[in-house]
Order: structure tokens, then sequence, then C-alpha cells
């Protein structure tokens, strides 16, 4: 089957007066029709620019210097900008954590919905309100009628957060890219979106990418996860897997930092140290400053490995014989 979605050794650069900061650094991983992958890292991770980078909004000065990225086998890469328009909001979608990005202040939501719509369809205005109002009510937004008729000043921070995610929901994408979409949303209306983010990727086959740091929401909502760290994946496979026996230190720090009910009154994990430098990254493996596992062989970049089936790890001394959580 040919994936929704191939990205394969991506890197992303910035050409600042400092230094290049190598904000997506060789990132490979693919998406089927109806998956939901979770992204998940550290603020500064590359999470986010992998996902600009896949949607074709890199400033200037950051640019794409080399790999991949294929949707449904067309090549995104040095695609002309007028292609690249016509795709995105139609063929492949984006959810940013502050709706003000999608969102223009000084137009109605219903206006900018049924541009939306008509922008990519050949459709009525009246249908095009139809399904509006049904989208936003599928988001959880009460009364829809009433806030098509609103401009985004008068609405809650949620309120246009939820517009914001019904729009990327309109024309039924292939690929959805959210970043962390549900950040600013109450926990009812947050396992609202999910569950109806769900729901339309089976519906339709479109094609999810969750970017968060809460692995707690990736564990609800993704079939797969890719675990960042300094712009590389380090840890990628089956949620289950990854969160039931994770493999890369890193993974295991982030997911002892996670408070259970299990450890009730002990203390969380705390991973040392700070991310590093991105315009002065060490040699070898990024994380090695900060692992209690790191040895004289880290100072030699690792590999992905794939020590066990479907599991993947960028690590010269993977957790392979202790269970972690």
């Amino acid at each position: 089957m040919t994936p929704t979605l191939e990205v394969s050794g991506l890197h992303t650069h910035f050409f600042t007066r400092a230094g290049v900061v190598k904000a997506v650094d060789g990132v490979d991983f693919a998406i089927q029709p109806g998956e939901v992958m979770g992204l998940v890292g550290e603020s500064g991770s590359g999470k986010s620019i992998t996902g600009f980078s896949i949607i074709g909004l890199i400033d200037d000065p950051g640019r794409i210097v080399s790999g991949s990225i294929k949707l449904k086998g067309e090549e995104l890469v040095g695609a002309p900008e007028d292609r690249m328009r016509s795709l995105r909001g139609n063929r492949i979608a984006m959810i940013f954590q502050d709706p003000m990005m999608t969102l223009n202040p000084v137009l109605r939501v219903d206006t900018q919905m049924v541009e939306a719509i008509r922008a990519h369809r050949k459709v009525s205005k009246r249908e095009a309100l139809a399904q509006c109002r049904d989208t936003l009510g599928m988001v959880g937004i009460p009364a829809p009628e009433e806030r098509l008729r609103a401009y985004p000043h008068q609405l809650s921070g949620g309120m246009r957060q939820r517009v914001a995610i019904a729009i990327a929901f309109l024309n039924e994408p292939d690929v959805i890219i959210a970043d962390e979409p549900t950040t600013a949303l109450d926990v009812t209306i947050q396992s609202q979106i999910i569950f109806e983010a769900q729901k339309l990727c089976k519906r339709t086959g479109t094609s999810l990418i969750w970017i968060t740091h809460d692995l707690a929401v990736v564990a609800g909502i993704a079939d797969d996860i890719n675990v960042m760290y300094a712009g590389r994946i380090v840890e990628a496979g089956g949620i289950d897997a990854v969160i039931d026996t994770p493999l890369h230190p890193y993974t295991v720090g982030l997911l002892g930092s996670v408070p259970t009910s299990n450890r009730r009154g002990e203390r969380l994990t705390q991973i040392p140290g700070m991310p590093p430098n991105v315009l002065n990254l060490p040699e070898g493996c990024t994380f090695r400053e900060r692992c209690p596992r790191a040895s004289a062989e880290c100072h030699v970049e690792p590999t992905i490995q794939q020590p066990r089936p479907g599991q993947r790890v960028r690590c010269f001394h993977p957790h392979l014989d202790e269970v972690t959580v």
C-alpha cells in the first residue's frame, strides 16, 4: 500500500548570522491512510518545524536543504508555490497552536470557512454554509449558526481554536498536521476533539500527525509514535510497544516524568540538564550529556537500529532487558 505521506532524509536548516541551526536533521517516517502518528518531544526538538516543512511554510532564513516529502507519491520538496497553495487546506491541512495563525481578525467566521471550501470545490454558498455549520457542531461548538456570524475577537480562545480545527476538517484532506491543537482547551473539549479526529480518520482515510509534548494525549489517540530530540527521531514504533517497553533513555525519561496512579507518592523522574544548543550540537549522540547510560562509544553518532520487530531506536545502549515503566 502506498503511504499517504512519506518523509525521508528530511533536513531543514536555518542560516542565521550566529551559524546554521539544524532544526530538522535527517527525519524519516511514513503514514498509511487513516493512521494517526504522534510526534513527541521537548520544546525545540524540531516537531513543529517538521510540520511546517511538510506543508511548505518554511520562511527565510530557513529552507529544506535535502530530503523528500511525498504526498501519495507526489514529491512536495521543490514543488512550485502555486501547486502548494492548491494543496494547502485541500489535500493537506495544518492546525496551529495559536488559532489566530488560521483566522483573519477582520472577517466573520462564515466568510472564512466558506472561502476555505469554495477555494477548492465548486459548490453553492448555501451548501458551503450547511457544511460549515455541521463541521462546527462536530467540534463541539454550541449554536453554530450564531458562531458563524461572529468575528474571531467575539469568541473565547478555546472557541477560536475549535473554529480553526473545524476549518482543517472542512475539505477532508489526505493529511492533517495538528501542532498541539488542544493545549488551550479544557479536558472535556480536548477529549471530544480527539474523539472526532479519530472518527474522521476512520471514516475518510485521513492521516493525522499529532504534534505534542503530552504523552498522555498521544497514548490515547495515536497508532504509532515518533520521539524527537534535537532535530532527530530517536525512537519510533507502535504506540503500545513504545509506551510499555521504551528503548531510548530519553523516551524512558519522558515517560518517567508523567504522573501515574501506579507510583502514588513517589518522586517523578527528572531528565538532568537542558536540551543542547542547536547552534553547537555535541558530537555523536546529542543526548549523551544528559544520558545516564552514556559511554565513550556515544561520541560517535548512532544509527537507527531495530532491536525489536516494529520498534526502532537511535542508541548504542537501549533498554532491552529490563522493564522500564
